[in-house]
């Protein structure tokens, strides 16, 4: 969790480990909705509204989903956050949906770790990192 100018962001996720394992492409594959997460689908919370991507987002609770692939990656910010894994995902409560390309890591990032960084006032960079691979988002307060 975080505060970004007067905007506590707070992230619920689970944190799988690489333990010599493949993950993207192998435990976590390629074109599929992931949970971002082990066990219980992770969510986001906002305190106050915010602005991903150009679309407004009101505060509460959601769930961060993602879409892995080689060369680019489908973020996905749903209304549904209660669910186990990506069971019960529904496109159609999808908020917001956000294509990045992922970043290779140099170094091996053992554990799943969310972070969120202060890059501006009110804006947080909101990143993903596990393996050797991290993508990222902005949420701008509103």
């Amino acid at each position: 969790m975080a505060m970004v100018d007067g905007n506590h962001i707070h992230i619920d996720y689970s944190s799988p480990s690489v333990r010599g394992r493949q993950i993207f492409g192998g435990l976590v594959a390629f074109g599929e909705v992931w949970s971002t997460g082990a066990h219980k689908a992770t969510s986001i919370q906002y305190e106050k509204p915010v602005t991903i991507n150009g679309t407004p987002i009101p505060a509460g609770k959601y769930g961060f989903f993602t879409i892995p692939g080689q060369t680019e990656w489908t973020l996905i910010l749903n209304q549904v956050w209660d669910m186990h894994l990506a069971d019960d995902y529904d496109a159609s409560k999808d908020l917001v949906r956000i294509q990045v390309n992922p970043e290779t890591l140099p170094e091996t990032v053992e554990s799943l770790t969310y972070s969120v960084e202060e890059t501006s006032p009110g804006t947080a960079k909101i990143s993903v990192a596990w393996d050797k691979t991290k993508v990222s988002f902005e949420a701008i307060n509103q």
